[in-house]
């Protein structure tokens, strides 16, 4: 990834983009007061540099559980038995290529992984506890925690804007 100098039209691109990525190059242009192809030129720079990741849409939890019923959000504390760098890597590897896994954090100290998991009910946790911790033998300890209520979720990296 190339290094970038930001100004201040770029990081109110990146701020707008983080509230509204669907909103269209013509409508962040003029927030941000330059031309419709300077705009576009900003934000595929930003693209490139590596800035911006991916646009994705973001789904209500709760009104998607009025379609397809509730899902069940949990927390979970992962210690390994040896924390060598090929045994964290291979845990982080199949944590991350579990569909249920949306976050997955090597942290320090305390447990070695924190991951953030949505399963449709608990028997959908108990396969996924059984995939990833049960069938590793160096996973040590798992500590679980089930949402009761999500008060805030946010995507947004704080900028510093001028």
């Amino acid at each position: 990834m190339e290094s970038i100098a930001l100004d201040a039209t770029d990081l109110q691109l990146l701020n707008l983009l983080q509230h509204d990525a669907a909103q269209s190059n013509q409508a962040l242009a003029e927030q941000v007061h330059v031309s419709p192809p300077t705009c576009l030129r900003r934000v595929k720079r930003l693209h490139e540099a590596g800035l911006i990741e991916r646009q994705v849409a973001l789904l209500q939890p709760d009104k998607l559980a009025a379609v397809q019923g509730h899902g069940l959000a949990c927390i979970v504390e992962v210690t390994l038995d040896r924390q060598g760098a090929e045994a964290l890597d291979a845990f982080e590897a199949r944590a991350v290529a579990e569909p249920a896994v949306q976050q997955c954090w090597r942290v320090s100290p305390g447990p070695d992984f924190v991951l953030v998991a949505h399963t449709r009910d608990m028997p959908g946790y108990l396969a996924l506890s059984q995939r990833l911790f049960t069938a590793d033998a160096n996973v040590r300890n798992v500590k679980a925690f089930f949402s009761t209520k999500r008060a805030k979720f946010e995507t947004k990296v704080p900028l510093a804007l001028s």
